[in-house]
């Protein structure tokens, strides 16, 4: 396997799959002086105005209607 001049290497889907390494996942790498290893970073909290605000959305709703019905109501149909 080669890193390319961009510094990027393909992790082989097999290895990835077996470390349940996901598209978009964060990792971390460790180096010990001799070896790299890929770790799992854990999940980022985020702290912003607009994070705050999704946390306060997120599960507030008790309207048990799903999205076709919702969308009716909003066409007038």
């Amino acid at each position: 396997m080669r890193i390319t001049s961009k510094g990027q290497v393909t992790i082989p889907a097999r290895i990835r799959e077996e470390a349940g390494l996901l598209p978009h996942m964060e990792v971390a790498f460790e180096y010990d002086g001799e070896s790299v290893r890929i770790v799992k970073s854990p999940a980022r909290q985020l702290t912003g105005r607009g994070a705050q605000v999704l946390r306060q959305l997120r599960g507030s709703s008790d309207v048990n209607m799903s999205t076709d019905e919702i969308l009716a109501l909003t066409r007038g149909s």
